[in-house]
């Protein structure tokens, strides 16, 4: 019987083009197989997608596991989830990554399923341990308030893992590896639905997944008003402004501003909390964030055990004087 070994990477494609998280992941994927002695592969899945193998070999895959199919166009379950067990069937790795995006929370659980091992979701930090060489899989829980660590004995063993919680390669054009080309071998009749429109969601500027700093303000901001000095420090460094949930119920800011356990999932590698109280459902949102910074007139305020920088005082005259202090910096 074959060996589950080596590590492979669902490198999800977006519009035409390598999502930000396959890169994420190849770069994770390519020191964890380098730590095993082994190989790293990714799985192409799509339509018109042959030509992403160059561009994944530089981001870090020995191996590309191709499969170009016109009904892969559109992410459908019955499809993807039948070609992508074909490709681990075939692939045998031992750590199969997946991205926690809205193609990889359906994918993960269905895929898994279908291999009968296990998947763990939102994953922030992996690792694999030094003695067992079993993947160690780190993920929030309880809203946030801890992070629990798992691992399994079953292969091959499945993480979805937040976007941003990983840093990709630096591209290397250089690189070559081998190309397996995949027949989907797909039957139209065994595909249950379809996709009949899709509508954008219009953000202005960044989006919060996307942003590497994020603005984010509470309660204490007290009105729409107050949320235009926040997008005003935002702008300096090119950042996203977000909200916990009451300045979205009272209207101040649109819902999909929304950071915590009801609203998106953020992991910038700053996030400046301003008049945040830090309850356990917004933190559940933000706990993947490299740095916190709070400013909070409350010094027993709960985000300030969670932050790195704290800043007691009125976000009124704390916030003016932090962004004239970074326009200077940015200036000088």
């Amino acid at each position: 019987m074959a060996e589950y070994r080596g590590v492979m990477v669902h490198a999800e494609v977006a519009e035409g083009k390598l999502a930000a998280i396959a890169t994420e992941l190849l770069g994770c994927g390519r020191k964890m197989a380098d730590e095993l002695g082994e190989e790293l592969s990714a799985a192409i899945v799509g339509s018109g997608v042959s030509d992403l193998a160059r561009e994944t070999f530089a981001s870090g895959a020995d191996k590309v596991y191709i499969v170009d199919d016109v009904l892969l166009q559109d992410y459908q379950a019955d499809a993807h989830v039948t070609v992508m067990e074909k490709v681990v069937r075939q692939a045998m790795p031992g750590i199969l990554l997946i991205g926690q995006t809205a193609v990889g929370r359906d994918l993960a659980p269905r895929l898994a399923f279908r291999l009968e091992t296990a998947a763990t979701m939102d994953c922030i930090e992996l690792a694999i341990d030094p003695g067992s060489k079993r993947l160690l899989r780190s993920k929030p829980v309880y809203g946030g308030n801890a992070r629990a660590v798992f691992t399994s004995e079953v292969d091959p063993q499945i993480a979805t893992v937040r976007v941003k919680a990983m840093t990709p390669l630096e591209p290397d054009t250089t690189r070559k590896g081998e190309l397996v080309n995949i027949e989907a071998g797909l039957d139209l009749s065994t595909i249950r639905t379809k996709v009949l429109e899709k509508v954008k969601e219009e953000v202005e500027g960044i989006s919060l997944e996307a942003a590497g700093v994020v603005v984010g303000g509470g309660r204490g901001i007290g009105s729409a008003e107050g949320f235009k000095q926040l997008e005003e420090l935002a702008g300096l460094r090119r950042g996203a402004v977000g909200a916990s949930r009451p300045p979205c119920d009272n209207g101040w800011i649109p819902d999909v501003r929304q950071i915590g356990l009801t609203g998106k999932i953020v992991t910038p590698d700053l996030y400046i909390a301003v008049a945040i109280s830090g309850s356990s459902q917004h933190m559940a949102g933000c706990s993947g964030c490299k740095n916190v910074v709070a400013i909070n007139k409350d010094p027993e305020a709960n985000i300030f055990r969670e932050a790195r920088f704290g800043i007691v005082g009125d976000w009124k005259k704390v916030l003016p004087a932090l962004t004239e202090k970074v326009r200077e910096l940015l200036a000088g």
